[in-house]
């Protein structure tokens, strides 16, 4: 068995970049941005009011002062004059502010009789003007690698950018192997259970930005299996579940190596999810997961998503968080644990793992909002000691 570090090293050696797309703005929310994108324009591309007020000059901003109105500028409609001494322009937020404007008084602070106005006897310190370019100037870049939120993607809009490269996205084939499965909805026999693997691992995958394919159930023998390969032809990523331990039906790695699989690794020393492989099919990775759900999930949470990120131009290593023990714990064994576990709000967070930590329940993992790390021969823990934790 290797290490969790090792394997990690040896999923990401495998996960080489995808190519590069040109995506419209419209559909770039989630995808990897590949390269630059870089303004076409000045934001606010002039002196904007902040407030809705008049706009005066710095001349003017006196105490008391009294001036006449001249005009007024409103958003997408500006005053294409100077303000001159003793002049006053009517002014809405987002409207240009004019030549001779230093400064817009608000509305409230206003008294006003006709044309005229007069300022209050105690001014605002701020001028109450956004000043051209203060978000961003033309050439201004977003830079990459970076996962586009929504947020970015109205930078971008702002930006006048309209469309944007990206990491294609890579294609995940996912099937799920065993002769006591069948899919939702159909009724098991009195020996078999109900898929799950597949939907989390599919889902998983598309939320991480790729492009999955969900085949069909692969029986345990070897045509079903060599079928299940062919049907993943093109997938840049081929995930198993089940089939990757030591038994007599445990076929996943033995068709795998009649097709070319070159192995990186077999077996990481960690609970759960112990039998795990990896390696290269060709132009395709294979990555192994085992069959029990839980098993499944946390071994994917660990290296499918650093690979995934990877294959888009994202680091793709473990960014482990810090949390105090809710309650003390036993020493550890010589594999690493991955204990679902629960998360506190407080001065500091705190964590409490579950007590139940079957790799068959998937209800507890449902509870869980977090993986407590437990080093390999890690000794006892009080409560109130730091450890690390990988969100879920």
């Amino acid at each position: 068995m290797i290490s969790v570090e090792e394997a990690l090293a040896r999923v990401l050696a495998l996960a080489r970049p995808v190519q590069t797309e040109t995506v419209p703005l419209r559909t770039a929310c989630g995808r990897v941005l590949a390269a630059p994108a870089i303004a076409q324009l000045t934001q606010p591309p002039f002196d904007a009011a902040s407030m809705d007020g008049y706009a005066v000059s710095t001349a003017d901003h006196t105490p008391g002062a009294q001036l006449r109105v001249v005009g007024e500028s409103s958003a997408g409609a500006g005053y294409e004059g100077a303000l001159s001494a003793g002049e006053a322009l009517r002014i809405f937020t987002g409207a240009p502010v004019p030549a001779g404007a230093d400064w817009v008084v608000m509305q409230e602070h206003i008294t006003r009789e006709g044309d005229l106005i007069t300022l209050p006897d105690r001014l605002e310190v701020q001028p109450n003007i956004r000043r051209r370019g203060q978000d961003f100037a033309a050439g201004a870049e977003l830079a990459a690698p970076l996962r586009l939120t929504p947020r970015h993607i109205g930078l971008l809009a702002a930006m006048n950018v309209p469309s944007v490269v990206v990491a294609r996205r890579p294609v995940v084939a996912v099937i799920a192997t065993g002769n006591e499965l069948v899919m939702p909805g159909e009724s098991p026999g009195p020996d078999q259970i109900i898929c799950s693997n597949s939907f989390a691992l599919v889902a998983m995958a598309e939320a991480a930005g790729a492009e999955a394919r969900l085949l069909p159930i692969a029986r345990d023998s070897e045509a079903a299996l060599s079928q299940a390969f062919k049907l993943a032809a093109g997938a840049d990523l081929i995930i198993t579940s089940g089939g990757a331990s030591v038994g007599e039906y445990d076929l996943v790695g033995r068709v795998a190596e009649t097709l070319g699989l070159e192995r990186a690794f077999w077996k990481v020393a960690m609970r759960p999810g112990k039998p795990l492989m990896a390696g290269r099919m060709g132009q395709t990775v294979l990555l192994g997961l085992p069959g029990n759900p839980v098993s499944a999930f946390v071994t994917a949470r660990l290296f499918l998503l650093p690979m995934l990120a990877a294959m888009q131009g994202l680091p793709g290593e473990h960014r482990a968080m810090r949390a105090r023990l809710a309650a003390p714990l036993t020493a550890n064994g010589e594999r690493a644990h991955y204990m679902r576990s629960r998360l506190g709000a407080g001065d500091a967070p705190t964590i409490a793992p579950f007590t139940e930590q079957d790799s068959a329940l998937l209800t507890i993992l449902t509870e869980a909002d977090a993986l407590l790390i437990r080093p390999p021969h890690d000794g006892p823990r009080a409560a109130g000691d730091w450890v690390d934790y990988l969100p879920l």
